[in-house]
């Protein structure tokens, strides 16, 4: 906000659009995924990412800002849905948890290191600095890598008008499909608790240093992911369903057991225990999503983008909304049960389509 002279919150703003820019252009992207190759979707989300970080790089106004940083919302709404259907035709099923799961991690670590390199770069220069001596090149580096490391996968033929209206119409009269939509959307709106306010909670709550409630976050990341990591391998001893279930309890468990201790080390070990288990559950749901309606993987992972934005944002105001009116342990107690919720929601109402799959063809043969 100092660079454009602008106070801090109004700033903010320019995320807030991002988040809405994203949020729509899913159901977009999902329209586009019938019509178009998925490589190709996934190489103009990252050249929208490289739009907006030379746009903000370069921006010399908040209005200037205000237009280029919501693409990134657009490019984050088609790199992750085409990567993920990406998997599941260039993987067989039985290779495709584990291909999951390091995208997963490769996503969350990213974060770990993007946000030490920014913080590196910019003790030799402005915020700047960090876009151009991190955030462009790597974005460049991904395009080219797309290019040269993805072969074009075959695309179906036929009626594409026709297409859409059939996945759309399969996706919302599957009861699993859409369960699993709703169950993303409460997830990752519970997981704000540990992402947005769990800094400020240790801070406040315990009266610890900045210094230190940035190494918790990165401890946190690297939770997640390592738990994102290591549920590929278990996917495929106890299967999908099982694990995300499991994960999606334990960690709005210690949502709320986090904020209701108090004692600092328990306090500490639950926030670590949800980074953890959050980090499985979505590379579980993630895979499990993927098998939902296989004929239109592109939208059903779109309509999943699009969800768990929705479910962040929405996350973010309860709990939000929660803290100022009555504190954290009703903040941290209302967003982990809403955890708990999709746990629910996963056990009772979703299949797993590719065990099931998999249990017919053992019985025939």
């Amino acid at each position: 906000g100092v660079t454009f002279g602008v106070p801090v919150g109004i700033m903010g703003q320019v995320r807030t659009a991002s988040s809405f820019v994203a949020m729509g252009s899913a159901l977009l992207v999902g329209i586009a995924s019938i019509r178009f190759s998925h490589k190709i979707l996934l190489q103009a989300g990252l050249a929208s990412l490289l739009a907006s970080a030379i746009g903000c790089t370069f921006a010399q106004s908040y209005l200037m800002m205000l237009v280029f940083y919501p693409l990134t919302g657009l490019g984050m709404a088609m790199i992750a849905p085409m990567a993920l259907t990406l998997i599941a035709q260039y993987f067989p099923l039985e290779k495709r948890a584990r291909a999951v799961s390091w995208f997963v991690t490769g996503g969350s670590l990213s974060y770990v290191i993007g946000s030490q390199m920014i913080v590196f770069l910019t003790k030799f220069g402005d915020w700047r600095l960090a876009y151009i001596g991190f955030v462009i090149p790597a974005i460049i580096i991904g395009l080219i890598l797309s290019q040269i490391g993805l072969p074009s996968p075959p695309r179906d033929s036929g009626d594409e008008s026709r297409s859409v209206r059939e996945g759309y119409r399969a996706i919302i009269t599957e009861r699993s499909a859409l369960a699993c939509l709703l169950a993303t959307a409460l997830r990752l709106g519970s997981f704000q608790m540990i992402l947005i306010y769990g800094t400020s909670f240790f801070r406040e709550q315990f009266g610890v240093t900045r210094g230190f409630s940035s190494i918790l976050m990165t401890v946190v990341a690297l939770a997640y992911s390592t738990g994102s990591f290591t549920v590929g391998r278990l996917i495929e001893r106890y299967g999908r369903r099982c694990l995300i279930i499991l994960t999606t309890l334990l960690s709005g468990l210690s949502t709320i057991l986090m904020t209701l201790s108090p004692n600092f080390a328990v306090a500490l070990l639950m926030n670590v225990f949800a980074g953890w288990f959050s980090g499985m559950a979505n590379s579980a749901a993630q895979s499990l999503n993927l098998e939902q309606v296989p004929e239109f993987r592109g939208i059903m992972m779109s309509l999943n983008a699009s969800s768990g934005n929705l479910g962040a944002a929405l996350g973010g105001g309860i709990g939000g909304f929660a803290l100022l009116a009555y504190g954290y342990w009703v903040s941290g107690t209302v967003l982990g049960a809403i955890g708990i919720l999709a746990a629910l929601i996963y056990m009772f109402m979703t299949v797993d389509p590719s065990a099931q799959a998999r249990e017919t063809t053992i019985e025939d043969s």
